[in-house]
């Protein structure tokens, strides 16, 4: 690795660092201005202004917002979450279950989609202008333009109410067997893979398209090699930067993907637990668990960004 490969890395790190802190301070300041009081909440409305005033002293509340904030970075840093206001538990404990349940969700559609999407993707490159490329085209526009709740509320009323193969619900607890496993992530995961799949996808088609235009590929195919051999030994490789990219941009929008589809399927995650926690006015859990999706998502970007450095012919 050269220097200016180094020094281009060293980059897209320091502004990864540096986009999260902005992140986590304009989570902190917008949590914080939500309305509504949070110990009148978990008071009532029958409780003395002595007992707000008590509580919101005991959680803080009555200091500056800089000062919270400063100590609520100082926890993260350190590894102290903080605490719940909603269940008096320490957030870690909270979040630890639940982060399991959600990587087992995103696990589970990655593992499926991206195998899935580049192999049409790659598949209807080749294939350029024929049926084939026209259908999967089609098919992809009409999956990107239909947003995933509305791709769970027909999965939900389709293969659980009507035909009752499926639970709406995702009882993650009940799973004794590979078959309960599976009917509790069918729906979760194949509403995801619908919406990952098609972004994938056209991306990878344009990514494929572009590298086999380019002059050295139509030399391959002068020289006589086979098409096979001109897809993965010349084109693939060149094509890696931006169908890297398009895995990670992917990848990211399914973290937004999981908040809808948890929130519907009932699912355990962390997402549920966030939205849960809005309506509580936990902004403890709140903040914690939006770092944790902004920090998922810049670790996909920063991912991607350096694979496509180091996988630029023109810099090595």
């Amino acid at each position: 690795m050269n220097s200016e490969i180094a020094s281009m890395i060293g980059k897209r790190l320091v502004i990864a660092v540096i986009t999260l802190i902005i992140v986590s301070f304009a989570v902190f300041f917008a949590t914080s201005m939500l309305p509504g009081d949070t110990a009148t909440i978990l008071l009532g409305q029958a409780a003395t202004p002595d007992a707000v005033a008590g509580l919101r002293h005991a959680m803080h509340l009555d200091e500056p917002a800089v000062l919270r904030f400063l100590r609520w970075i100082a926890g993260l840093v350190t590894g102290d979450l903080g605490t719940s206001y909603a269940n008096n538990m320490p957030i870690s404990k909270l979040i630890s279950a639940r982060f399991v349940n959600t990587m087992k969700l995103a696990g589970i559609t990655a593992l499926i989609s991206i195998p899935f999407a580049l192999t049409l993707g790659i598949t209807s490159a080749v294939l350029r202008g024929t049926l084939y490329d026209r259908v999967v085209t089609v098919l992809t526009i009409g999956v990107i333009s239909v947003p995933e709740f509305m791709v769970a509320s027909t999965a939900v009323l389709i293969f659980a109410v009507y035909l009752k193969w499926l639970p709406a619900i995702s009882f993650v607890n009940e799973v004794h067997s590979l078959y309960d496993l599976l009917r509790m992530y069918a729906m979760p995961v194949v509403t995801l893979t619908f919406v990952v799949s098609a972004q994938i996808i056209r991306m990878t088609r344009a990514a494929v398209i572009e590298t086999l235009s380019t002059p050295y590929v139509e030399m391959a195919l002068l020289k006589g090699a086979s098409r096979s051999r001109i897809v993965l030994r010349h084109a693939l490789p060149n094509a890696l930067g931006p169908i890297v990219n398009a895995l990670a941009l992917s990848l990211s929008y399914l973290i937004g993907g999981v908040i809808i589809i948890e929130t519907i399927f009932n699912y355990p995650g962390i997402a549920k637990l966030m939205v849960d926690a809005v309506a509580t006015r936990d902004l403890p859990l709140i903040q914690t668990c939006a770092v944790i999706f902004c920090a998922g998502y810049l670790i996909l970007i920063t991912i991607a960004d350096i694979i496509a450095i180091i996988s630029n012919p023109r810099l090595r």
